[in-house]
Parts: structure tokens; sequence; C-alpha cells
């Protein structure tokens, strides 16, 4: 699965400590699939909730500790210092399985298949990276509805190694002007920029060296921006901020429709058009990448982390409260 480390100009995890949480991710899924799954196969998933208990009642612990200690403060002291020491604390003192915003997948019915039982855990996990992509301990962001529809986004996250770092359509700051850009993806040996084009099922695109494409819907005709213009700022943005933080990773170029035509007379230079008749096989090529993460792609991602925008509010005690409150 795919991490999800930015999504929009949301509030994310990763950006707290980007070297702490893809690993922490990484072993939270697979001691929960294990446990799930162990306890599916031993009949055993009515007693689930006993663990689940246990673990809320730290993390109500570590709030209340929080809370306590957030009202205690001076008024001045800054939210970015409050949050440095508490992460600090977290991943020092408490367990990391103990933290706020702990997956606890919960089993509603009991699956009649191990492939059901993964469907209903991998649904669970898409909503807990939706989770990490939008708040922290001390910041949340409002999460658009449509993300938890968005097709392409489950695909990505739910499909791709768990070495893969995702962009989901950032928001940079750039000579304090805020630029949005299509999808990043963040490999160990490579970083892909990916331009999507879909409409209705079985569209057809038109390319060209020109400034907009034809689209084909039907009978009907009409101009779209060409993607190139997309892709190729984003490689020039991305080629600027390597040379300055001396990241050496090739970048590929990807136009994409998943339920659609692409139909490029001509040559297309380093940029690999991939629609409905090519997708399955290169998605599973991208799928494939037996590499662990590496040293150079953390930096890439961190790079990219260190320019993005960010718009989120402050969980104030009161809504702490209310949360522990709640349960």
């Amino acid at each position: 699965m795919a991490q999800l480390v930015k999504l929009q100009d949301y509030i994310s995890r990763y950006q707290i400590d980007l070297k702490r949480y893809p690993t922490q991710f990484v072993r939270l899924k697979k001691q929960q699939w294990e446990r799930i799954n162990a306890s599916w196969e031993n009949g055993a998933l009515d007693t689930s909730w006993i663990e689940n208990e246990q673990e809320e009642d730290i993390e109500v612990e570590e709030k209340k500790s929080f809370i306590s200690k957030l009202f205690s403060r001076n008024k001045e002291e800054t939210s970015a210092e409050l949050l440095e020491e508490e992460k600090e604390e977290i991943g020092h003192d408490v367990p990391e399985e103990s933290t706020t915003l702990f997956f606890e997948p919960n089993i509603v019915y009991n699956p009649k298949s191990k492939e059901e039982l993964r469907r209903m855990y991998l649904d669970q996990l898409f909503h807990f990276q939706l989770k990490w992509a939008s708040s922290t301990l001390m910041e949340k962001s409002y999460v658009d509805p449509k993300y938890m529809r968005d097709s392409l986004l489950r695909q990505l996250t739910l499909q791709l190694p768990d070495n893969y770092f995702l962009f989901y359509y950032p928001i940079l700051k750039l000579k304090k002007a805020p630029v949005e850009l299509d999808i990043i993806i963040v490999l160990p040996t490579e970083i892909i920029c990916l331009v999507v084009l879909e409409g209705r099922d079985s569209d057809a695109f038109i390319g060209s060296g020109d400034r907009f494409w034809v689209k084909k819907s039907g009978k009907a005709e009409s101009k779209t921006l060409s993607p190139m213009i997309s892709l190729n700022r984003m490689e020039s943005i991305l080629l600027q901020v390597f040379k300055k933080e001396e990241i050496d990773l090739p970048i590929r170029k990807v136009v994409l429709s998943r339920n659609g035509y692409i139909d490029y007379p001509g040559s297309t230079y380093q940029t690999q058009l991939v629609d409905t008749r090519s997708f399955s096989a290169w998605f599973q090529s991208l799928k494939s990448s037996p590499s662990p993460m590496k040293h150079m792609q953390f930096k890439a991602a961190q790079a990219l982390l260190n320019l993005v925008q960010t718009t989120s509010y402050s969980r104030a005690g009161w809504e702490l409260e209310s949360e522990i409150e709640n349960e």
C-alpha cells in the first residue's frame, strides 16, 4: 500500500517526521493484518474488541496528559513548540503503536473468505491513510469528501507497494506563490510525474504539440488543455529542487487515461502514454518494485515536503476533550 505522504494542502503526519512514520505505518499495517487474520482463522473475531479497548485506554491517557500539559503552559507559547515537544515525547517515551490515530480496524461482520476479510481490512486502512494525510496531534485539515470516493486515489494507495511515497495534487509554495501540481510518486529509484485524462468511458484524446488537445466523446468534440503543459511544469520544478538539494533521481513523465484512448501522432519525447489498452500491463509493471526504501528517495520526498503549502486549524483543547468524552 503506497504511503499517502501529501494530499492537496492538508496537514500530514509525514511532515512531522518523514523518517519515522513510513516504517511505523508498514509495521502497524502488518501487525494488525496478522492479528485480524489469525482471529478470523481461529473463529475468534468477536473477541477483538478487548484488545481495541486496551489500546483505546492507552490513547485516552495520552490525550489527557497532553491536554493537561497544554493548559498548564503559558498562552504565549507557540503551537509549533508544543508540537515539537509532544513529538519527541511520543517518539521516545511512548510505544509508537500507542500514539494517536492508531489504526484499529473494526470487524462489523464475519467475512466468508480471506479475500473478503482482506477487502474489508484494506477499505478501513484506506480511511486511516486519509486521517494520517490530514491531521497530526495538534492540527487538522478539512478533507473534501470527494477523496473518500476517488477511485484513482484508492487504487494507487491500496495497490502500489509500501515503499512508494504518494503526493496527490500537492500545492507547493514557490516564490511566495502557491503552485498546484498533479500526481507525483516517489519510488526508491525514480520519480514518476503523472497527469490524468479521464472522462466518460471510451472517450478519445487526440494529442498534438499545440496548447490544446481534442477530446472526442461519441460524436461530440471539445478542446482540453494539453497534459504536456502540466508534465513539463512538474518536471521543471522538480529538476530545480533536486539540483539545489543535490538529489540524483531520474524523472519519468506519464499521461494516463484509465478508461479512454490516447492518440498522439508523432513522437512524445520522454513521455509515456498509457490508456485503457495498456493500463493493466503498465500498472502491473509499476507495482513490481523489489527495491526497499532508499536514502535518496527520503531526501527527495523531504525536499518536496519542505516546500508544500499547508492549510489546517489547531486541534484545540476543547476538541480533544470532546473526543475523550465521546470515547
